[in-house]
C-alpha cells in the first residue's frame, strides 16, 4: 500500500468546550489530546507523516518535528476549518503529488481505531472520488420549532453522521475548498466541499467510538476508555 500523509487541523479554539486552553492541548494520561490523535493515525503503516495547521504564534503547540518516529510539519492555519485544511494541503511535502490521496482528521478525535482507518484507506483509494468514515443515524430525529416544541419527525433512512478521517486527492480537495471559499460558503467538512462540485464520496461505516471531543463529558469518556484499555 502506498504511503499517505494526513492533515490534522488544530488552529481552532474549541469555544463550545470552554476554558482557556484549546481542547486539542488538554492532557489525558500524561499527553495532550493531539498526541493521542497523531498516535492513532501513525499506528497505520501506510501513514507516512502529518501536517498540523495551528494558530499563529500558538503558545501551546509542542513544536514537534516528529512523533512516534514519523515526521510532523506545522504550518499557520486560518480562521475557519476550510482555511486551515487549505493551508495544510499547501504545506504538504513536495513529493505528495496532485493525485495522491490525503487524510484529513480532527485534532480532537483521538479514539480512531486501526480497523476503521484500514477500512477507509482500502475502500476509499479504490473509489474515484474518495471516502469518509461515518455512521448511520439510529435515533429518531425531531424538528424543533422556534418555541422549543416539536414541529415534526424527520425520516432517518439514508441519513449518516459524518466522522473523520476523510480521504481525498490533494488537488481535487484543494480546488473544492478554494471554490467554497470564493463563493463565500462555509463548509463544515471536506466532503461538503467535494459535494458542491457534484462529486459523491463513498460512505465507509466506522465505529461510534470514533467520537469528537466537544464537551468536558466527552473528554471524561475518552479518559475512562483509555484507562479501561490499560487495565
Amino acid at each position: 500500500m502506498a504511503r499517505i500523509w494526513a492533515v490534522v487541523p488544530a488552529a481552532g479554539r474549541g469555544t463550545r468546550f470552554g476554558g482557556e486552553l484549546p481542547k486539542q492541548y488538554l492532557v489525558v494520561d500524561g499527553l495532550p489530546l493531539i498526541a493521542h490523535t497523531l498516535a492513532a493515525l501513525f499506528a497505520h503503516d501506510a501513514v507516512e507523516g502529518a501536517v498540523v495547521p495551528v494558530s499563529e504564534n500558538d503558545p501551546d503547540w509542542p513544536c514537534w518535528t516528529e512523533f512516534a518516529g514519523k515526521p510532523v510539519h506545522a504550518c499557520t492555519g486560518g480562521a475557519s476549518r476550510a482555511a486551515s485544511v487549505l493551508a495544510g494541503l499547501r504545506a504538504l511535502p513536495d513529493d505528495v503529488r496532485a493525485d495522491d490521496f490525503v487524510l484529513v482528521h480532527d485534532a480532537a478525535r483521538p479514539n480512531l481505531s486501526l480497523t476503521d482507518l484500514s477500512q477507509l484507506l482500502e475502500r476509499g483509494r479504490n473509489d474515484p472520488v474518495g471516502a469518509i468514515l461515518a455512521a448511520p443515524v439510529r435515533d429518531t430525529l425531531k424538528r424543533a420549532g422556534d418555541d422549543g416544541g416539536i414541529d415534526g419527525t424527520e425520516a432517518r433512512e439514508r441519513l449518516w453522521r459524518a466522522f473523520t478521517p476523510q480521504l481525498f486527492r490533494r488537488l481535487q480537495l484543494t480546488r473544492a475548498l478554494e471554490s467554497a471559499t470564493t463563493d463565500g460558503v462555509e463548509v463544515t467538512d471536506e466532503a461538503m466541499a467535494m459535494e458542491r462540485l457534484g462529486l459523491r464520496p463513498l460512505l465507509v461505516e466506522g465505529s461510534e467510538s470514533n467520537f469528537k471531543i466537544t464537551t468536558p463529558a466527552d473528554l471524561a469518556r475518552f479518559a475512562y476508555e483509555r484507562a479501561q484499555r490499560d487495565c
